[in-house]
């Protein structure tokens, strides 16, 4: 199984940025420990924090991953053109996200991915992507 984990805006900061809310540990030391945990998954990551590119990149997962799981930061609730890609693949996608967007500012308690998505996990940290993986294991 191949899964690609895409991240959007902002979330090259993790361990930097508002440790409050995201932690204070890097999505690549967190990537090495999913790794570890899922030796039969092939996992890929990518992230930016340009919309086309991660349009892009939903677009080009098709015939070469299982699934994608996705967090896309604040495209999460503005961007139309990424839940269209979203919609527009056969490759099924999960949302994630690390903080509980429902109980976070109001603008944030809406999500244009989530009615394309396979599903949607919020609020368990950087476990969400594990569970995420998980996901499509069953």
């Amino acid at each position: 199984m191949k899964i690609l984990i895409l991240n959007g805006p902002n979330l090259n900061l993790l361990g930097t940025r508002e440790k409050g809310i995201y932690g204070e540990r890097t999505f690549d030391s967190y990537l090495t420990e999913l790794r570890g945990l899922f030796p039969e998954v092939t996992i890929d990551y990518y992230q930016s924090n340009i919309e086309g590119e991660l349009i892009d990149a939903i677009h080009s997962a098709v015939g070469r991953y299982d699934g994608i799981v996705l967090n896309a930061g604040g495209y999460t609730h503005t961007s139309v053109a990424l839940a269209d890609a979203v919609g527009g693949v056969s490759v099924p996608v999960v949302e994630v996200h690390i903080s509980c967007i429902l109980a976070r500012e109001e603008f944030r308690h809406i999500s244009l991915l989530a009615p394309k998505a396979k599903g949607s996990i919020m609020g368990f940290g950087l476990d969400s992507y594990r569970l995420g993986i998980l996901s499509f294991l069953k």
